[in-house]
């Protein structure tokens, strides 16, 4: 194997290990970018101020405020209740059926609507393992059902304010419903199938006497665990999607910018739901400065994997690596998926890899014949491919917040968030080639 490949073949494992071990990313980028910089024959503080600081500092400076005004409408909705309310409405209409599919639908829901996954996250676990209790469902499944939501169809669907669908339109200049016609077609494809892969694994699990109580994980929930009380005073549910509503209309009916659109957002829902947050002015600070930190943490954490990937495009393996890819003589967009998914695997990050992918190959792309289009709407799903092994770390904060390991609940987490994901860019390419 060519050295300089298998150079970045080991930083790939290095990086999977590493954050498998829960190591924080602003040591692990830093210190993977060194073996490959030494491995490379690159001065490590040359790789380090002339390629890895600029990569990261640019992608902070084209998406902070994305991330800002995402946080912000992320911690309104956590603290006014307007998330909960919004997933106990929708909990409620499943009346102890299609349990698991609708915690996706819930999580998908919020995430298409501009609440970040983090933020879902800890909403969300209460009111799935209340439901889950209720029908005597496996707790295996928690985990695939919420992320499923977060990182999939309302992650890479037309008209997404997600950061990946932004970040493939300020790369390529396209709009947010890029290539809309197939893009929605395979939207509905991959919600249909990740739908219909819970709710049969769901009565799988029952049929072989796997239920809510089980002895065979490793933690056992106890009294306090099971005992989580939502809150009484929640906005309607109405009134909680109203700025929701804006955001997308703003963002997709008039074009504007994702960061006013959601801005406008953050300010609604402060004016409809003041009361909820109990307090007045002092605590509404607080609120913006829980949202504003998480912002903060957020961008830098993605923005350090970033810069590891700029000294990576300026190594001759991964020179080789494109051009070896090229000699395959694949269709462009499966190359454009391929790529795409590898630099998502490799940062353990969707938007990470997306930044990795468009700075150094853009250029690559046009010149193979693949329509911006059609590159925006495939980047953004093959990005929520391999970003998902196990190394990922917003599924490793998932599992310790259901008190789950990997063994018990990743695989169901790599069918929804890998393999169907996959299978939607095949049916995405095919739609493509067929001119829609």
């Amino acid at each position: 194997m060519n050295f300089g490949i298998l150079v970045l073949l080991i930083a790939i494992i290095l990086f999977a290990l590493l954050a498998f071990k829960q190591l924080s990313a602003l040591i692990l980028a830093p210190v993977v970018t060194i073996f490959v910089l030494i491995c490379s024959g690159i001065p490590i503080m040359e790789g380090l101020q002339d390629m890895f600081m600029p990569a990261a500092a640019d992608y902070v400076s084209k998406y902070f405020l994305t991330f800002f005004v995402g946080a912000l409408f992320g911690a309104v909705y956590q603290f006014t209740g307007a998330a909960e309310s919004i997933a106990r409405f929708i909990g409620g209409l499943c009346h102890g059926k299609f349990v698991a599919p609708i915690i996706m639908c819930i999580t998908g829901i919020l995430t298409f609507g501009g609440v970040s996954g983090f933020v879902v996250f800890f909403v969300i676990y209460p009111i799935a393992l209340n439901l889950f209790k209720e029908s005597n469902l496996t707790r295996r499944l928690i985990p695939a059902a919420i992320s499923a939501g977060c990182w999939t169809w309302s992650m890479s669907a037309p008209g997404s304010p997600s950061i990946q669908n932004v970040i493939a339109i300020k790369s390529l200049g396209t709009l947010s419903t890029a290539a809309f016609v197939p893009s929605l077609i395979v939207s509905i494809i991959e919600f249909l199938l990740i739908f219909v892969w819970l709710e049969y694994r769901a009565r799988k699990f029952t049929k072989n006497g796997y239920y809510f109580d089980d002895a065979r994980l490793k933690t056992q929930l106890s009294a306090e665990d099971l005992n989580i009380q939502g809150r009484e005073d929640l906005p309607h549910w109405v009134i909680a999607f109203i700025p929701i509503i804006l955001i997308l209309v703003l963002f997709n009916g008039f074009h504007l910018d994702v960061v006013p659109s959601v801005f406008s957002g953050v300010a609604l829902a402060a004016i409809l739901m003041f009361k909820f947050v109990k307090g007045g002015i002092e605590q509404w600070v607080k609120v913006f400065n829980k949202g504003a930190a998480d912002s903060g943490v957020a961008i830098l954490n993605t923005a350090i994997v970033v810069g590891f990937g700029g000294v990576v495009k300026n190594t001759q393996g991964f020179a080789d690596l494109v051009t070896a890819l090229k000699g395959m003589s694949m269709p462009p967009l499966v190359f454009v998926m391929i790529t795409v998914a590898i630099c998502a695997g490799a940062c353990g990050s969707a938007s990470g890899g997306m930044g990795v992918a468009f700075n150094a190959l853009t250029d690559t792309y046009l010149a193979l014949g693949a329509k911006l289009p059609y590159i925006h709407r495939i980047a953004t799903i093959a990005a929520g491919t391999l970003d998902t092994l196990p190394h990922q770390g917003a599924q490793i904060t998932l599992l310790g917040i259901c008190k789950l390991t990997h063994k018990e609940a990743y695989f169901d987490i790599a069918i929804t968030q890998i393999i169907i994901p996959f299978i939607t860019c095949g049916i995405f390419i095919l739609l493509a080639q067929m001119g829609l």
